[in-house]
């Protein structure tokens, strides 16, 4: 009827797939892919393996006598199922709630959030980040090419984060086009005495993204302390530490399969939903985005100053496709139109990026088309929601349900009907 279900554990072991896991809410999993060569039919391979565990995701929902919702933030949950009583049973869960509350001398955690009626709440725990879900975007850069890759993903915060906005709702108050981004960056705040751990970060990477792994280490506290026994080479303690900050663009060590050590970014400000195309559509704009500003003669981090990227993403974010960003225009920085900016300028400089990385012609159309439709028509996730209500009213459990019918059809956002 469109109220979150706190059953996570009995649904896996029905489930029993290891491509899907828990999540901080005991009513949340998390779906995970294959990596994959950013060549070919890529986006193509991408879908279809995000499909079909989709789709097993669903039928396992449907014997355990409930649905699956990918949305960035569902309209219907509630405070009383954002507390503790409903954390999956994971120890490192309950680690962090204890820790970040510690740092807070037990202070409630304290949400503002404008919109069209202000939320001002408090709360006891980290769990209303169990509220905030996203479609996280991996891209393994070489080193050579890792600081262009960061300063991009960076700029093109601001144009992903509105054309992917998902979140309009929360507690019943119509708030940010994608709300997930002020709730999870309060949701875990750990006080004035320190540096936030969720941010869009402090300035472009000069030489290295080992700048930021310094400055995490010299401006963030431990949070949780923890003995790894692998070997050095292996960056334990570096991960693990990288693992408790949740900058919106942040740099990854991991491992190939044969063991060989490699950078990636992971670009979290994109929400779940609404449907799996819409999703890989958005990865296809990212990956083409990057590509196609690494292309331009002039890195665009000298155009285009750190403070005025920032600036862009919480417009962005807050007004979606309606918003109005400061772009580089012949020199100097001017406000403009979201929505023209991408059609004119974005879309064709990620087709160039794309192409670039040797993925056909009609690969690249099937996918940025999705996103030259959605900007277009100006109806991504949030705005469907928000017309939603506006013709029908705030039965937000009505919504949800009918949300997850267009979702099950399959059909990208912008062709849903009101």
């Amino acid at each position: 009827k469109g109220d979150p279900v706190p059953d996570n554990e009995r649904y896996l072991g029905i489930l029993d797939n290891p491509l899907v896991v828990p999540e901080l809410a005991a009513f949340n999993v998390e779906l995970n892919g294959s990596p994959s060569a950013l060549t070919g039919r890529v986006f193509s391979r991408l879908h279809d393996e995000l499909n079909a565990t989709w789709n097993a995701c669903r039928e396992a929902a449907e014997r355990t006598g409930c649905h699956l919702v990918a949305i960035g933030i569902l309209p219907t949950v509630s405070e009383k199922l954002l507390t503790s009583e409903y954390m999956s049973s994971m120890v490192r869960y309950q680690s962090l709630n204890d820790r970040i509350m510690a740092l807070r001398d037990g202070k409630p955690l304290e949400i503002r959030i404008e919109g069209e009626r202000e939320l001002s709440t408090t709360h006891h725990d980290v769990m209303l980040e169990a509220a905030a879900t996203s479609f996280q975007i991996h891209l393994q850069c070489k080193p050579e090419r890792s600081v262009r890759d960061f300063n991009a993903s960076m700029i093109a915060s601001a144009p992903m984060v509105a054309a992917s906005a998902n979140s309009p709702f929360l507690f019943g108050r119509t708030l940010w086009d994608e709300t997930r981004i002020p709730l999870f960056e309060q949701a875990v705040d750990v006080g004035e005495r320190y540096p936030s751990r969720v941010s869009f970060g402090s300035g472009y990477v000069r030489e290295s993204l080992l700048e930021i792994f310094a400055e995490n280490q010299k401006e963030h506290l431990i949070l949780i302390p923890a003995v790894q026994n692998s070997p050095p080479i292996k960056f334990a303690h570096v991960r693990f530490h990288n693992g408790t900050l949740w900058r919106w663009n942040r740099p990854l060590i991991g491992f190939d399969s044969d063991g060989q050590a490699h950078l990636r970014i992971e670009h979290r400000v994109v929400p779940a939903g609404p449907t799996i195309r819409d999703c890989i559509a958005n990865a296809a704009f990212y990956f083409g985005l990057v590509r196609g500003f690494f292309l331009t003669d002039t890195p665009p981090e000298s155009e285009l100053p750190f403070e005025a990227a920032k600036a862009n993403f919480y417009t962005a974010a807050r007004y979606g496709l309606n918003a109005r960003l400061v772009w580089n225009r012949e020199g100097k920085l001017i406000e403009v139109g979201l929505r023209d900016l991408i059609m004119d300028e974005l879309l064709p400089m990620a087709w160039r990026g794309l192409e670039s990385e040797n993925i056909p012609d009609a690969e690249i159309a099937d996918y940025l088309n999705v996103i030259a439709d959605r900007v277009d028509s100006g109806q991504n996730g949030a705005a469907w929601q928000r017309r939603w209500v506006h013709l029908h009213g705030e039965d937000l459990h009505q919504l949800v349900c009918e949300y997850r019918a267009l979702q099950d059809a399959g059909e990208p956002v912008h062709t849903w009907k009101l």
